[in-house]
């Protein structure tokens, strides 16, 4: 269940039926609006209580010092954060010259609704001040996915007693007091003033600031335009350098209601002027203004109706995975919707957590949700790889490597880890962005994507895996010294989720080449380069232990010492929060799903028999000290049989923030976990797999569950499947005939002729085990669990 009693279980909505100051951060994350482009966190409109402020532009960050007790050759010099900037929800209110604060006089109801179909954050409190004074504050929010660079916030005040005098104070406040930063203080007072004023304006009921950055040289503008409706009302407005205030003032009967619209546009740039950036905000708030508050809200409601028809997820039998799945499609639109170019940060722009960092979780978790219910999304976040290309190459000569070395975790394409066992050595990013390329081509057919940006990506990523690895004298390919997935075995040799998903990128990319031959030439691919990477690719090392009858997971793996798990309690995890980095590479603990996800992803390369023993043995050895590992073993328990375990990785992926269950949704919540919650049940249940150019369905059902429906759209098709226990249904909404394949058997779909087929039964065997006290975590009971680098 969910962990806190004020938040409801509901199809369509997350509700919040009372304040509580214990879950007030967590609830700023789960109610944060977005469109990829700019983040509002779900902070009160009067801006306090709060747990964390924020307000966010995808790509606006400022560098950070990042301290090394040794320094090394190709360390990265600086960091990047992002940064709160100029806050345009606040709206203030005072009641006869007492402010609206919750944590004085009573409140009597406040309720919170998030609405998954129109997009918008409702609010309603009832709250009496220390002088006797009673209102009814309501509120809409929304950031809207037709005009990227606006949110809007509709405030209504309403006496409920006596004859009162209203002050309303619309505001946009730069360099807001935020909490007290813990760790490097020269980190601290980098992010506590960010922004340095270059210009403020007040006119009429408009207010403007406009800033810029101090190291990394962005500017930033935010401006606000206002709508009073109601009573008789007075007002003024007036700015300085972070601060510009539309004030209204009103005396209000009860009956009477007063209401405030307010339109807020965003705008930066490193390159453009400060009139230019103006000129920017000033537009987009003229076109939003031109549209109004009623019409941005239509528009919103009618961009998530034709989402929804081409993504929903239907689950009978667990009301939480119902309204989970759906919290999860919400959050990962929100994050990629409009990002245009820029990264998909691994909390989206709900908080501040990983720096507003880029991972590889994006490529891996999120766009393969996404390509498949939002495939625009996708193209955009695949731009912005192509588009810091340079950086990577950058960083691969640096290393001594040819083609691109593409970053662990950046916000601008440049590498900022600076621990480099999990983040330099972590090469599987480029295999990782490859595959994203691939899917996303054959999900689309899109040819001019291919031949303008997947063709380079491939080819750069291809030319690194050629450089990194080398060929023994028996002629095997070897790609050593890298780390997987898996961040407690760093520095490995032979690597097998890197091998296989780097065997994918050279086949790709020598098959990409040849499609387009003139192309290639003109970026250096010649006949011997792509016969090169084939070579690379059949004769690539996959280590095997015969004896145990299971793939090691990297060479050498399985003859490391078995960690102790029996002696760890359970508030040692996570354990590179309380044991020494040296300790845990050298024994059998993992982190998060590794040689599972490589199952996952490249099935191909292994049998059913192999797939049900990997499973087992690397079950046992798997802690999940990352949210990133549940739905990888979601999908691998329901492909060998595991049903009952399948289910409940599913549950611990779905309510990762509804539960807060690793302790840290105060600082945004977990995008490519969200993604995951969808991977576990369409890739994992549904069985869906990209087969030869098909989409291929082995589905099946675990017993908690009555039905599960969900469409995908597939090379411009939308696609519902709806599946039971015994059977399963195939049905083309829209398009031309289509061939899909149902456990093996192709078949042909022809629009609005459902065809329906038997679900073979799901074999079984016995339940592998988990390291003590490592079961998936059950719904309702927070771990309490921080990560750490990389723990996204």
């Amino acid at each position: 269940m969910i962990t806190h009693p004020s938040y409801m279980v509901e199809p369509w909505c997350l509700r919040e039926t009372e304040l509580s100051m214990d879950v007030l951060s967590q609830s700023e994350s789960v109610f944060a609006l977005s469109n990829g482009h700019v983040g509002w966190r779900g902070n009160l409109d009067e801006g306090e209580p709060h747990g964390l402020p924020g307000s966010y532009l995808n790509g606006v960050f400022e560098f950070r010092p990042l301290p090394y007790a040794e320094a090394g050759y190709g360390y990265p010099e600086s960091g990047q954060t992002i940064i709160n900037i100029t806050n345009g929800k606040l709206v203030r209110l005072l009641v006869d010259d007492e402010p609206f604060d919750l944590r004085y006089g009573k409140c009597h109801k406040h309720e919170r609704l998030l609405d998954f179909r129109t997009g918008l954050l409702h609010r309603t409190a009832e709250w009496t001040s220390p002088s006797g004074r009673s209102v009814r504050v309501r509120s809409t929010r929304l950031v809207s996915f037709t005009q990227r660079a606006v949110g809007a916030v509709s405030y209504e005040i309403e006496p409920l007693d006596d004859e009162m005098r209203i002050v309303v104070q619309s505001e946009l406040v730069a360099n807001e007091q935020l909490p007290g930063a813990e760790g490097d203080p020269r980190a601290a007072a980098v992010l506590e003033t960010p922004l340095v004023a270059e210009e403020h304006a007040a006119h009429g009921a408009r207010i403007r600031l406009l800033h810029r950055t101090a190291r990394s040289g962005l500017r930033v503008g935010v401006a606000a335009a206002h709508f009073v409706d109601g009573a008789k009302a007075e007002t003024a407005s007036e700015s300085s350098d972070d601060l510009g205030r539309f004030t209204v003032t009103s005396r209000l009967r009860p009956g009477q209601k007063l209401c405030v619209e307010k339109i807020v546009a965003h705008g930066w740039s490193a390159v453009r002027s400060a009139p230019a950036v103006r000129d920017q905000v000033d537009a987009a708030l003229a076109a939003a203004t031109s549209t109004g508050w009623a019409g941005l809200a239509a528009e919103q409601r009618a961009y998530l109706a034709e989402f929804w028809a081409g993504s929903d997820v239907e689950v009978d039998g667990d009301a939480e995975i119902q309204q989970a799945v759906r919290f999860a499609l919400f959050h990962v639109l929100q994050a990629g919707a409009r990002g245009e170019a820029r990264a998909l940060p691994a909390k989206g722009l709900t908080g501040p957590g990983y720096d507003g960092h880029c991972f590889w979780d994006t490529e891996t978790f999120v766009l393969p949700a996404l390509t498949y219910t939002a495939p625009q999304a996708v193209e955009q976040a695949l731009r912005w790889r192509y588009n810091t290309m340079p950086e990577a190459q950058e960083r691969a000569r640096q290393l001594g490597l040819a083609g691109s070395a593409f970053p662990w975790r950046t916000i601008n394409g440049s590498e900022c880890s600076g621990y480099w066992p999990a983040g330099t050595a972590a090469f599987h990013i480029n295999a990782d962005i490859a595959d994203a390329v691939v899917r996303y081509i054959r999900a689309t057919c899109d040819d001019t994507f291919e031949r303008e940006v997947g063709l380079p990506l491939l080819v750069e990523t291809a030319r690194l895996w050629r450089s990194l690895g080398h060929h023994d004298h028996h002629g095997d390919f070897h790609i050593d010294g890298v780390t997987g997935p898996d961040e407690y075995s760093a520095i490995a040799d032979d690597n097998v989720y890197t091998n296989l998903m780097a065997q994918h990128n050279l086949r790709e990319a020598a098959a990409a080449a040849e499609r387009h031959p003139d192309l290639a030439s003109a970026l250096g691919v010649d006949d011997e380069e792509t016969a090169a990477w084939r070579d690379a690719a059949s004769r690539m090392t996959l280590p095997y232990n015969a004896e145990l009858e299971v793939h090691e997971q990297s060479e050498g793996f399985t003859r490391h010492q078995l960690w102790d798990f029996a002696r760890t309690h359970a508030e040692r995890y996570p354990l590179l929060l309380n044991f020494p980095y040296f300790d845990l590479y050298r024994k059998q603990v993992v982190k998060q799903a590794d040689l599972v996800l490589a199952m996952c992803l490249r099935g191909d390369a292994f049998t059913p028999e192999e797939k049900a023993r990997n499973f087992a043995y690397y079950e046992q050895l798997t802690v999940r000290d990352s949210s990133l590992s549940a739905c990888g073993q979601a999908v691998m328990a329901a492909e060998v049989g595991h049903m009952r375990l399948a289910y409940d990785y599913v549950g611990e992926a779905a309510m990762m923030d509804l539960s807060d269950l690793e302790g840290n949704t105060r600082d945004g919540i977990h995008i490519a976990s969200l993604a995951g919650t969808w991977f576990a049940l369409v890739i994992g249940f549904g069985g869906m797999r990209e087969d030869d150019g098909l989409i291929a369905f082995n589905p099946r059902l675990p017993e908690q569950l009555g039905r599960l429906a969900f469409t995908v759209q597939f090379r411009q098709r939308r696609v519902r499947v709806e599946i039971t226990g015994t059977t399963a249904t195939y049905t083309l909404l829209d398009g031309d005939s289509l061939d899909i394949r149902h456990c093996g058997e192709r078949m042909t779909l022809v629009s609005a002729s459902p065809e329906s087929r038997q679900i073979p039964p799901i074999p079984t065997g016995p339940a592998p085990e988990q390291p003590a006290g490592r079961a998936p975590a059950r719904r309702g009971r927070a771990t309490g669990h921080p990560e750490g680098e990389g723990a996204h």
